[in-house]
């Protein structure tokens, strides 16, 4: 299985396609996507590549974390799993 990877501080005109060429110098890549603004239709800023190796992840880690990228310092690490965003539970039910 492929370790997925955070992409931060990406110019909003990079696109996915450009993601995936990035990081495709460091080895296999699964998967590239760059999030998007649902209402505005541009880049977020981020995006999540997935390699297929951990080994190719912790070398596109070393390799690109800290890189310009057009004039933006490229944030690379390992994508934290998705939190439950369910109800918190509010307090209720205190005694």
């Amino acid at each position: 299985m492929g370790k997925k990877l955070y992409v931060g501080n990406l110019g909003y005109n990079v696109t996915s396609a450009d993601l995936q060429q990035l990081f495709a110098a460091h080895g296999t890549v699964q998967s590239a996507q760059v999030i998007e603004d649902r209402d505005a239709g541009r880049s977020k800023g981020f995006g999540f590549v997935e390699m297929s190796s951990d080994e190719e992840a912790q070398k596109a880690i070393a390799a690109l974390n800290g890189q310009m990228h057009g004039e933006r310092a490229l944030t690379v690490n390992e994508a934290k799993p998705r939190e439950n965003r369910g109800g918190g539970g509010g307090g209720y039910g205190r005694r």
